[in-house]
């Protein structure tokens, strides 16, 4: 794209043609726009020149234009220039003007007249058109000027099929102001259009040349992907992972945890023995006071069966504290598989008669119990520990806290493989009631 410095050096370049010569235009258009806006001036001027009823540039104008596309690029071979095609079809075009036709002649050195294209450029173009005799110049045919200049130009490469049917910028008529109907019958009066004509074309050309695209609106070509190789056995797979990491506040940081700091001691206590009746209280009282600090204790599921073990009462209380925990499942998990003791069903009894327990952690316990008494070898200790289950499952059936239907086979099993323990007996018996 041009500036609109540069557009403006281009359009006095254009307006030159009455008084300088050629050589002398074309040697500002060296000189004042560089090297690199070289193919976007020629290509503004290429698109001026499209014009197909000629309005947008007067004949001096268009000379000037053609001159400037074929100088810019003349120390090349002609097939090099990006706009020989532009030239050989304004050189081939009947319904041109026929100065215009011998003009691009010479300059591609292809007229029959004894000018050369450097005599035609000490020449303005105003000049040009008026000594111009139509008896001295003959036009030769469109195949030899293509078969002379365009067969050696390079193929494009990767040319859309669509590019020739792209559709140029829509400009504004010069011939008609801004806010006026070019219907109008104004317009029909003899010498309306020359008036209005010139004072609007110059500043429709500087308005159209910082704006011109040098493709227009071209239709798009669609193209689908193709299809994805299935992946084979044993082939790596290209992975692209997502790092969507969201960031999460810390609410504990700078938070004062002196308070907490007695509670985790007395928990780190609490693990390896039983705790004082003084320090027992403490913690529950502590617990009840501030129900956050059992996040904040030092406790984890690992550690629950320890604790369990030397001091159930905190146990039962801590985990009455994280019911709403979504660790929650993580405790009843170490709870459930932990083995079978005194300790442990005194928790779980303690926790039945407080919260809701889920059914499926009751049946798994209940479950593991018998299987701790099936497998102990110990007459007394097996004796002992059935005597416990007993009176655990008698507590839990009386307070309605099971469904003696669920586990109405495997306990009916239980209390007859054990019917010579008097517990058992009784717990049959009740059995017999319910069912």
């Amino acid at each position: 794209m041009l500036g609109f410095e540069e557009s403006g050096k281009l359009l006095r370049l254009l307006n030159g043609g009455e008084e300088r010569t050629l050589e002398h235009i074309v040697a500002d258009f060296n000189s004042s726009l560089p090297r690199s806006l070289h193919l976007s001036a020629c290509s503004a001027l290429e698109f001026l020149l499209s014009d197909p009823k000629e309005k947008l540039l007067g004949p001096t104008q268009r000379l000037i234009a053609f001159a400037i596309i074929h100088q810019a690029y003349a120390s090349q071979h002609p097939s090099l220039n990006p706009f020989i095609s532009k030239l050989v079809d304004a050189a081939c075009d009947e319904e041109a003007e026929k100065f215009e036709r011998a003009f691009v002649l010479q300059l591609l050195g292809a007229a029959t007249t004894a000018k050369s294209s450097r005599e035609l450029l000490n020449h303005s173009a105003a000049d040009f058109i008026k000594t111009f005799d139509l008896s001295s110049h003959s036009f030769p045919q469109r195949e030899h000027m293509q078969q002379q200049y365009c067969n050696k130009i390079q193929p494009e490469p990767l040319k859309c099929p669509f590019k020739d049917n792209s559709v140029n910028n829509v400009i504004p008529d010069p011939d008609v102001p801004h806010g006026c109907n070019s219907n109008s019958s104004e317009f029909d009066e003899p010498g309306v259009t020359s008036k209005i004509g010139y004072g609007s074309r110059d500043e429709t050309i500087a308005g159209l040349l910082p704006s011109i695209s040098l493709e227009g609106l071209t239709p798009q070509w669609i193209r689908p992907f193709p299809p994805r190789l299935p992946i084979m056995d044993g082939e790596l797979c290209w992975l692209n992972p997502d790092f969507n990491h969201e960031l999460l506040w810390d609410y504990g940081m700078c938070a004062d945890t002196s308070r907490g700091a007695a509670v985790r001691d007395l928990i780190a206590k609490a693990l390896k023995g039983a705790l004082v009746p003084a320090q027992q209280e403490r913690v529950l009282v502590e617990l009840a006071n501030d129900p956050k600090l059992v996040y904040h204790c030092g406790l984890t599921p690992k550690k629950l069966p320890e604790l369990v073990e030397n001091n159930p009462m905190i146990a039962v209380e801590i985990l009455i504290k994280l019911i709403n925990s979504p660790e929650i499942s993580e405790y009843f998990t170490v709870l459930v598989n932990m083995e079978m003791s005194l300790h442990s069903m005194e928790v779980v009894n303690r926790l039945t008669t407080t919260i809701e327990l889920p059914t499926e952690f009751l049946h798994t316990y209940i479950s593991n119990c018998i299987s701790a008494c099936q497998g102990i070898k110990d007459r007394y200790m097996q004796n002992r520990l059935v005597r416990l289950v007993c009176v655990f499952l008698q507590s839990l059936i009386r307070n309605k806290i099971i469904n003696v239907h669920d586990i109405f086979i495997e306990v009916q099993a239980f209390c007859i493989e054990f019917s010579r323990i008097r517990e058992a007996a009784g717990l049959f018996r009740l059995l017999k009631t319910l069912e």
